[in-house]
C-alpha cells in the first residue's frame, strides 16, 4: 500500500462533499466511471464540493492485528522494534481508512503513534481521518504536529491547507499550499494546484482560479476534473468557445458523466451547434436518464 497515495482532495463525488479527499491520506483524480459526480463545481453554480473523503473499497480483506506480523511489545531500548511496529501499524490504518472503517484507522494511527512518535506519515493520515470525522481541531493538532517533525513535507502541507479551505481560512490556505508547491521533490503539484483553484473559486478569486487551473492543466492535461473545472469558469463568465475546448475533451474521454454531459450541451447550445447538442442530449438521456440533469433538460432550464 502507497501511503503517499493520501492526500486530500476536494470530492469527485457531488452526492458525498470530501477532504483530499482523494488521501496521504487523501483524494485520486477522477477515478470512477459512469455515474460517478465530481465534487469539484463552481461557487456560482451552486454545486461547489464540500470537502467529503473519496476513498476507493478494497475486497481483499485487512490481516487480523494480532496476526499481522507486529512484534511484542516493545521497550524504551528498542528503536528499531518500535518502528518497525508503528509501519506495520499505519499499514493497517490506511487500509481501515480506505474501506471507510475510520474509527479503527483511527485507533490504529494512534498506535502508530504511540510506537514512534516522530512519525510523519501517521500523523497526516490521522489529520485526514479527523477531518472524515469532522473534527477539524484534533485534524489541525495532527498536521501542525507532522509539520513540527518535518516542515519540508508538501504532502501534509497540502493536507493542511484543504482544511484550512474548508473552515474559510482562505489567506492560511495559500500559504500552506505554497509551502507544499515548494517542497523539495513534490511530485503533486498537479493535485495541489488544483486543490488550490478550488479553493480560490470558494473563496471567489475567479481570476486567480483560472490562473491556477491553468497550470494544473498543463502539467495533466488529462485530469478530467480540472478540465471540468476549467471549463464551468469560462462558461460561467460566458468566454463559450474556450470553454467547449475542455468540456469536450472531458466528454471525449472515458469518464465522462451527467455534470460534463450537460455543461457541453449548454456550452454547444450557447454557440449554435445543434448537431452537438443534440447528440450529447441523447447522451444525456440514454446513460442518465434520471439525474437532474436529464430533468433539467426535458424541462428546458438551459440557464438555472
Amino acid at each position: 500500500m502507497n501511503l503517499h497515495a493520501f492526500v486530500a482532495a476536494p470530492p469527485q463525488d457531488l452526492t458525498c462533499a470530501p477532504a483530499h479527499a482523494d488521501t496521504r491520506a487523501g483524494a485520486r483524480a477522477a477515478r470512477g466511471q459512469g455515474r460517478r459526480r465530481w465534487g469539484l463545481l463552481l461557487v456560482a453554480a451552486s454545486a461547489l464540493l464540500g470537502a467529503c473523503t473519496t476513498t476507493k473499497t478494497v475486497t481483499t480483506s485487512l490481516p487480523d492485528v494480532n496476526n499481522a506480523g507486529l512484534p511484542a511489545a516493545t521497550s524504551a531500548n528498542d528503536p528499531e522494534q518500535a518502528r518497525h511496529r508503528a509501519r506495520i501499524r499505519l499499514q493497517l490504518a490506511a487500509g481501515y481508512f480506505e474501506q471507510g472503517q475510520t474509527q479503527i484507522a483511527l485507533e490504529e494511527a494512534n498506535q502508530a503513534i504511540a510506537a514512534d512518535p516522530n512519525m510523519v506519515d501517521a500523523y497526516s493520515l490521522r489529520g485526514l481521518i479527523y477531518m472524515r470525522l469532522d473534527d477539524a481541531g484534533r485534524a489541525e493538532d495532527s498536521f501542525r504536529r507532522a509539520i513540527v517533525i518535518n516542515p519540508r513535507d508538501g504532502n501534509v502541507r497540502h493536507n493542511y491547507a484543504w482544511l484550512m479551505c474548508q473552515q474559510q481560512r482562505y489567506a492560511d490556505a495559500q500559504q500552506q499550499f505554497a509551502a507544499a508547491l515548494a517542497a523539495p521533490g513534490y511530485t503533486e503539484s498537479a493535485k495541489t494546484l488544483m486543490t488550490k483553484g478550488i479553493c480560490q473559486l470558494q473563496a471567489g478569486q475567479r481570476a486567480e482560479a483560472e490562473r491556477t487551473l491553468l497550470q494544473a492543466y498543463e502539467i495533466d492535461a488529462g485530469n478530467p476534473v480540472i478540465g471540468y473545472n476549467l471549463a464551468a469558469l469560462l462558461f460561467q463568465r460566458g468566454d463559450y468557445a474556450r470553454a467547449q475546448f475542455y468540456i469536450r475533451r472531458v466528454n471525449n474521454g472515458p469518464v465522462s458523466n451527467a455534470e460534463s454531459l450537460w455543461l457541453g450541451l449548454r456550452t454547444e447550445r450557447r454557440l449554435g451547434n445543434s448537431e452537438a447538442t443534440n447528440d450529447l442530449a441523447g447522451q444525456l438521456r440514454r446513460r442518465y436518464p434520471q439525474s437532474r440533469e436529464a430533468r433539467a433538460f426535458e424541462r428546458g432550464q438551459f440557464d438555472d
